[in-house]
């Protein structure tokens, strides 16, 4: 077993965004269904600008839920039923959309934030294109569908446990180059912090850990795959995911799922408490949701949605 000197020494140089230079090339780096327009014409991108006063302003392309759904023929016949499925759900276009997400990045920005869902299950072929289209590079955070061998179809008793990630845990960070609890790396002066909150909640190590980044005294943007919920951004996710009207009234629909965990669990409600307090603490990126929303987490700090990468969503985010 690796013990965290060795493990620390091997994330040596690796950080929470993968710079733009470092992607591999890929032959396929040339989309041409709009020939005559737009060369990413497909591409839904949103536009944020983060004033935190750098004496060098960078960018970076957010994200999220690409939901890669491939398997290779000699992996197991559940796989691939998975792999019928699941591209259908997702609209079988999930790797060409990764595809013109990065080529357009390396032309346009620095670095690449993704904050989870690259895959939708695990499966050899997956872990292959995580590798393909990121290399050695880092790629953010970890969302729940990393941690599924089989869409949940397995043991439903098991989910949302530390002891379900427990299974996945030696596997996913042999194919993640990052302490996929936490990690941070610090790019011109900021402290890109990313965290594993899958399942809504966050741990006590996860919080002690994150205090001591506190402690640099940089500025931090935490990557996420589930949002810390505001009333504006459950609003938004309850009208796109259960269609509860208009809400012109304001009205604010009964907590359930991840919002709900994140106020009952005492751990991640002290947490988030605690966050909204921080005035090191100027920009939250996450997803899970599927859609692009933004909402004000604080005095010091703007949260930001990404929708679906699997439908050729992003957002640049500009440091200044």
């Amino acid at each position: 077993m690796t013990d965290r000197r060795t493990f620390m020494k091997r994330m040596a140089g690796v950080g929470a965004l993968i710079a733009t230079s470092q992607l591999p090339t890929l032959a396929e780096d040339n989309p041409s269904v709009f020939p005559n327009r737009g060369r990413f014409e497909r591409l839904s991108l949103s536009y944020a600008t983060v004033e935190i006063g750098l004496e060098k302003p960078f960018s970076v392309l957010h994200i999220s839920d690409s939901h890669l759904t491939a398997a290779y023929p000699h992996e197991s016949e559940q796989k691939q039923q998975l792999h019928e499925r699941r591209t259908t759900t997702f609209g079988g276009r999930q790797e060409e959309a990764l595809a013109d997400a990065l080529t357009w990045a390396k032309q346009h920005v620095d670095y690449v934030v993704h904050t989870g869902d690259i895959i939708d299950w695990q499966s050899e072929a997956n872990f292959d294109l995580v590798r393909k289209y990121f290399g050695e590079g880092l790629i953010g955070s970890l969302g729940n569908h990393e941690y599924s061998p089989s869409m949940y179809l397995s043991d439903p008793k098991e989910e949302h446990t530390e002891a379900f990630k427990d299974n996945s845990r030696k596997l996913l960070q042999s194919i993640y180059p990052f302490d996929i609890e936490l990690h941070s790396q610090v790019v011109n002066g900021v402290n890109f912090v990313t965290l594993d909150d899958v399942y809504g909640y966050v741990t006590e190590h996860q919080v002690e850990r994150f205090h001591e980044e506190v402690e640099k005294g940089l500025p931090i943007v935490l990557c996420m795959h589930v949002p810390f919920f505001t009333p504006n951004i459950w609003r938004a996710t309850m009208r796109y995911w259960k269609d509860k009207g208009p809400l012109q009234d304001g009205a604010l629909p009964m907590a359930t799922g991840d919002y709900k965990i994140q106020q009952d669990d005492e751990v991640t409600s002290r947490f988030i408490a605690d966050l909204k307090e921080e005035p090191l603490l100027r920009c939250i990126l996450a997803g899970h949701e599927h859609i692009t929303v933004e909402d004000q987490f604080s005095t010091y700090c703007r949260e930001y949605l990404v929708a679906g990468g699997f439908s050729f969503h992003g957002r640049e985010v500009l440091f200044v």
